[in-house]
């Protein structure tokens, strides 16, 4: 099989329309669609429906589709390998960060590291931990943070960094005045949390699920300023890392009975090639947290 018409079969795949594949790859639809009867022609399998100007895959071209991503992926690979091998830098690190840690954390690593390698490009995105998760599985991202307890066994990863997650109310509620707050407590209570799929979300469902009790969310949202607004206003009371409130003297952090530690971990693919750059972001990372690094 020719790696191109992978190529082509992939994105056709992943935009569902040859018109749009083409564009995106400025080569002219008819030289696209040959390509992939080509390929068809060479399985003997149909690999796209085709009907009303709208594509989807086939069985058979679900199953090639897995196959064509690790073979893509692997090329890119090995290509980054041997330009890096004549000394030849891509210099660009992509790297996924949930808002929290990005608008917390981060900040002042990424500006130190950008001070220290300005030759480096570097690309945050934002999102969900399952959503970054996928992002890096499917090599669109280099880099992401995720929580260590639900790092599969397709990524490699290093904790930099150990946090408790902290229940956080306004100084006039009761929980401000004890020493911790246990799970019971923190149901009770209406609560505004993350939406589900970004790790803070996911574990306090996994303590939920754990107790046996149903969490009383009133508000979801993702951003972080809404959640300390609401919280703040006693609307409701939240769970959150006892650095998003540092500079918040209306609210105050009390940890859970029980306490509640979360190993942060950056990861990258176990089979993938991790590059000069990469392992330089990975290595300064770890070197700014105080762990070894690679």
């Amino acid at each position: 099989m020719d790696i191109k018409h992978l190529r082509y079969f992939k994105t056709v795949a992943d935009l569902r329309s040859f018109t749009q594949a083409a564009a995106l790859l400025h080569i002219a639809q008819p030289a696209i669609s040959m390509a992939i009867r080509k390929l068809e022609e060479e399985l003997e399998l149909t690999l796209f429906h085709r009907k009303d100007r709208k594509v989807s895959l086939t069985d058979e071209g679900h199953r090639l589709y897995g196959h064509a991503a690790r073979i893509l992926q692997a090329t890119e690979d090995a290509l980054l390998e041997m330009q890096e091998l004549k000394g030849l830098l891509r210099g660009e690190v992509r790297v996924g960060i949930p808002s929290m840690l990005g608008s917390y954390h981060f900040p002042p690593i990424l500006m130190a590291f950008r001070h220290r390698y300005p030759q480096l490009n570097l690309t945050v995105i934002d999102g969900g931990a399952g959503k970054l998760q996928q992002l890096l599985e499917q090599g669109e991202l280099d880099l992401a943070v995720v929580v260590d307890e639900s790092t599969p066994e397709t990524l490699q990863s290093e904790v930099f960094l150990r946090e408790q997650m902290m229940v956080i109310c306004p100084r006039e509620h009761p929980f401000a005045g004890l020493d911790s707050v246990d799970y019971e407590q923190l149901f009770a209570e209406e609560l505004v949390m993350f939406n589900s799929g970004y790790f803070h979300r996911n574990v306090v469902d996994r303590l939920s699920k754990q107790a046996g009790l149903k969490p009383n969310i009133s508000f979801e949202t993702n951003l972080i300023p809404l959640i300390k607004s609401i919280v703040r206003q006693g609307f409701a009371i939240s769970t959150l890392m006892e650095m998003v409130i540092r500079d918040e003297p209306e609210l105050v952090a009390r940890p859970f009975t029980k306490p509640v530690w979360l190993d942060l971990s950056i990861a990258w693919r176990r089979d993938g090639y991790l590059s000069q750059a990469n392992r330089t972001f990975v290595d300064f990372v770890l070197e700014q947290s105080g762990r070894n690094c690679l």
